[in-house]
C-alpha cells in the first residue's frame, strides 16, 4: 500500500494512504507520521472485516498461503 508523505510548514509530517478513505495521520517526525497512519489503517481494515464490508486492500497486504 502506497503511503505519501510531506512536511507541512509548521515543521509536522503528514503521512496520507490515498487508497483508504481517513488514512492520514501527523507526526513530529517522518517516521512518526508514517507509523502512526500504518496503524491508523490497519484498523480502519480491521474494522471494516467486523463488520462484514469489503476490504479489497487486504489482498496488498496479507498474502495466504494455499
Amino acid at each position: 500500500m502506497r503511503i505519501e508523505v510531506e512536511q507541512e510548514e509548521d515543521g509536522r509530517w503528514i503521512a496520507e494512504a490515498p487508497q483508504i478513505p481517513g488514512g492520514l495521520a501527523y507526526g513530529e517526525s517522518k517516521e512518526a507520521a508514517i507509523s502512526k497512519v500504518e496503524a491508523l489503517v490497519l484498523r480502519i481494515l480491521a474494522d471494516r472485516l467486523e463488520n462484514g464490508e469489503q476490504a479489497p486492500e487486504l489482498n496488498k497486504v496479507f498474502t495466504v498461503a494455499a
